[in-house]
C-alpha cells in the first residue's frame, strides 16, 4: 500500500530515511544548489534562533563580547599550525581566483577562525592589563563534506565560536570549563537533551588542541552526537601566532588561549532525540509556536472561532506563549492537526461553537509520556494563559525525563567482549580501554564505536582494556558508541 505523502518512514524501519523525511516535510530545510548545502527555511531557522539567543544571553553573562572576523583567510596563516593544518586540510575550500586574476596567495574559506582570531590577538594584546581577552563570534563555517545530511554534516553551517586569550593555563582550562558547563545547561534546559560531560581521548581531540572536552547526548537509534566541544590550546597557537603579553616583571610571556562552539548541528541533536514516527517533538523552549489554535467550523460560525482564536491568541501571547492561529480556509482541520503534530507543536487548542458556546477549548499535547495519553481536554478559555504556561512547563520537564530515561536505558556498563559488541548496537557500552590509538582503531573497526568521552562525572575504576586486556589507562569507564 503507498504511504501518505505527508507520513514519515517509522524510525524502527529505517531511521536514515525517517530523519530525511521529517527534516523536509516538516519544511525545516531544502537543499541547496552546491552540493552538501542547504537552504534553512524559516520554520527551521526560527527554532535556531531561539537557541542563538539563549546562548548569545549567557555567553554575554559570562563578560564575553561579540566581535565579526573575515571569512577569507590567508593560506599562509592556516599553515602555521601544524597539527590544524593537518587536521583540516581534506576539508578545505581555497579561492584561488578573483577580479578575474589568479591570486599571489590561495585565500581559505574560513573551517574555524583560530587562525585569523589568533593574528589578531597578537596584535590586541601587548600587556598583562589586557588579559583575558574574551571574544566570541556567530558565522558560518565551510568544510567539505563527502556524506552530506541536512544540519548534521552540511558543507556550510552556522554557529558561535568562543576565542579566549589568558594569561596563565589554569586560567585558560578554567575558561574551557566554563564554557563546557554553558553549553550543558543550554543542552538540558533549553534542548532538554540528556547530555554527558565529558574529556575526548587523544585520538579524538580538536586539530591543535592540548584537551578537548565535549557534551554527548543520545538519539533515539542509540548513536551519540557530538552536540558541543571546547578547547584548551595550551601555548600552541599563541607561539604560531606570536599572542604574547608583558608580565609584571617586563618580560614576554606566551598566552594561554580557548576556543569552544555549538552549531545548527544542534537543530539536527534536537529532531533526533525527541522526535517520533508522527514528525517533530519541539520542547517549548525552542518551539517557533508553543501553542496552534486552530479555529473549526464554516460560514458565520468559521468567522466567529476565527474572531474567538484571535483574541485568545493574543491573552496567550500577553502571557509570553508563543502562538499561532491557522485560519487557513483551503485545508480542513485534520490537514491542519496533522500538519502541526508532523511540526512538533507542543499544544494544540481546537476552537468549534460548541466549545466556544461552553466557553472552552480542547487541548491536545503532542506527546505524553510515563502515564496514559489523557487525549483532548476541555479547558476553560478564561483560565487558558495560566493554564497552558503550566502545561508547557510541564512538557519541557516530561521530554527532559523521557530523554535520560531513553539514555539510561540503552547505556550499559560491559566487562566483555561480545557485552560491548552488543552494547553498541543498541545503545552505549560503559568501558574500559588501554588508551593506545591502535586498539582504539580496533575498536572502531570492528564495531564502529569510538570513544565519544571520559565523563566528568564517572566514578575512579582500574582494570583490563575491553578489547586487549591491558591496564586501563584513563582511571575510568569511557562512554563507546556509534555517532553522527
Amino acid at each position: 500500500m503507498a504511504r501518505d505523502e505527508r507520513s514519515v518512514t517509522p524510525q524502527s524501519e529505517d531511521f536514515a530515511a525517517w530523519y530525511n523525511d521529517v527534516v523536509f516535510r516538516a519544511e525545516l530545510v531544502d537543499r541547496g544548489p552546491v552540493r552538501g548545502s542547504m537552504v534553512i527555511r524559516p520554520y527551521g531557522y526560527r527554532i535556531w534562533e531561539l537557541l542563538q539567543a539563549d546562548i548569545d544571553t549567557r555567553i554575554k553573562a559570562t563578560g564575553h563580547q561579540n566581535a565579526y572576523f573575515p571569512l577569507l583567510i590567508p593560506q599562509s596563516y592556516m599553515q602555521r599550525e601544524a597539527e590544524h593544518v593537518e587536521g583540516f586540510a581534506p576539508e578545505l575550500f581555497t579561492v584561488t581566483h578573483a577580479g578575474g586574476k589568479e591570486l599571489e596567495e590561495p585565500l581559505v574559506i574560513r573551517p574555524t577562525s583560530e587562525t585569523i582570531i589568533g593574528e589578531m590577538m597578537a596584535k590586541w594584546i601587548s600587556s598583562h592589563r589586557d588579559l583575558p581577552l574574551l571574544l566570541n563570534q556567530w558565522a558560518n563555517v565551510l568544510r567539505w563534506e563527502m556524506r552530506p545530511r541536512m544540519f548534521l554534516r552540511t558543507s556550510e553551517f552556522l554557529w558561535q565560536e568562543g576565542h579566549t586569550a589568558h594569561a596563565t593555563a589554569a586560567d585558560a582550562i578554567a575558561e574551557t570549563m566554563l564554557a563546557l558547563d554553558l553549553y550543558q545547561d543550554v543542552a538540558v534546559e533549553i534542548a532538554a537533551m540528556a547530555t554527558v560531560p565529558g574529556e575526548k581521548t587523544p585520538g579524538e581531540r580538536f586539530a591543535g588542541a592540548e584537551r578537548t572536552f565535549t557534551i554527548e547526548p543520545m538519539m533515539r537509534d542509540g548513536r551519540a552526537l557530538q552536540a558541543g566541544t571546547t578547547h584548551f590550546m595550551g601555548t600552541n597557537f599563541a607561539a604560531a601566532f606570536g599572542i604574547t603579553y608583558a608580565g609584571e616583571s617586563g618580560t614576554d610571556e606566551l598566552c594561554h588561549t580557548t576556543s569552544w562552539g555549538m552549531s545548527t548541528r544542534m537543530v539536527g541533536g534536537l529532531i533526533m532525540t525527541h522526535g517520533d514516527d508522527k514528525g517533530l517533538v519541539l520542547p517549548p523552549a525552542l518551539a517557533p509556536y508553543q501553542v496552534v489554535i486552530v479555529p473549526i467550523g464554516r460560514g458565520e460560525q468559521g468567522d466567529m472561532t476565527t474572531s474567538a482564536a484571535v483574541q485568545l491568541a493574543v491573552a496567550l501571547q500577553s502571557a509570553g506563549i508563543r502562538t499561532h492561529v491557522d485560519d487557513r480556509p483551503q485545508l480542513s482541520p485534520g490537514f491542519k492537526f496533522n500538519d502541526w503534530e508532523m511540526r512538533g507543536v507542543p499544544i494544540r487548542l481546537e476552537l468549534g461553537p460548541r466549545d466556544l458556546a461552553a466557553g472552552t477549548a480542547l487541548m491536545a499535547r503532542r506527546l505524553s509520556y510515563g502515564q496514559p495519553d489523557p487525549g483532548k481536554e476541555a479547558i476553560p478559555i478564561e483560565a487558558a494563559p495560566g493554564l497552558l504556561v503550566a502545561e508547557l512547563t510541564e512538557f519541557q520537564s516530561m521530554l527532559t525525563r523521557r530523554a535520560v530515561d531513553f539514555r539510561d536505558d540503552h547505556t550499559v556498563t560491559v566487562d566483555s567482549w561480545p557485552e560491548f559488541v552488543a552494547a553498541v548496537a543498541i545503545g552505549w557500552a560503559l568501558a574500559l580501554q588501554c588508551g593506545e590509538p591502535a586498539c582504539e582503531a580496533e575498536i572502531k573497526a570492528e564495531t564502529t564505536a569510538t570513544p565519544r568521552c571520559i565523563p566528568l562525572a564517572g566514578e575512579p575504576e582500574q582494570g583490563p582494556c575491553i578489547r586487549c586486556g591491558k591496564p586501563s589507562a584513563y582511571g575510568k569507564r569511557l562512554i563507546f558508541g556509534r555517532s553522527y
